[in-house]
């Protein structure tokens, strides 16, 4: 009998048909990483097909070319997503500044390298597409995710925001993290 060979695990453009999973992938991690409430406001406010018809549009319509969504797969799954494009930030410099806008990894695939090698994989990618700088809005309560980010070489450029539902009633501090891209 031929065994059929393991599929490695790689990181590249997201498909138009790998759209239902990265949304089903994003709505597992608002249940684990926000507070129950924040969770549950906004899980309440969008549902899967919705969600997954925005990322399908983000994958085959974006507003320019650098603006991409990103997997991580493992065994040929979708394990992690992330949308990065140039940054809005008021103090951006435009051509220069990236945005990691979102970045996800299932909670049941964490820890086994899959954010590691999407997060070489998108600065890979800003970097060539010409940005030197890249920028990350991160809850200031995410502890393990900042630790995980300063061992890849990105700290806290002293910019922070909050951010939430329309009628305040779900909000998040968050902190900005940066690092260069040279």
């Amino acid at each position: 009998m031929i065994e059929r060979a393991a599929l490695a695990d790689s990181c590249r453009l997201a498909l138009p048909a790998e759209a239902e999973r990265i949304a089903a992938v994003q709505r597992r991690s608002w249940a684990q990483l926000f507070p129950s409430d924040v969770a549950d406001h906004v899980l309440a406010s969008v549902d899967l097909a919705t969600m997954a018809a925005s990322w399908q549009a983000a994958i085959l319509r974006p507003p320019l070319a650098t603006f991409r969504v990103m997997v991580a797969l493992s065994e040929g799954r979708v394990v992690a997503f992330a949308a990065i494009g140039p940054s809005d930030d008021e103090d951006a410099h435009p051509g220069e500044d990236a945005l990691v806008a979102e970045f996800v990894v299932d909670p049941p695939a964490q820890r086994q390298g899959h954010g590691s090698r999407l997060l070489n994989a998108v600065a890979d990618t800003l970097r060539a597409d010409g940005f030197t700088r890249a920028t990350w809005w991160v809850r200031s309560t995410d502890d393990p995710l900042r630790r995980f980010l300063v061992s890849a070489g990105w700290g806290p450029d002293g910019a922070h925001r909050t951010v939430g539902s329309e009628d305040a009633a779900a909000t998040v501090k968050m902190i900005r993290m940066h690092t260069a891209l040279g």
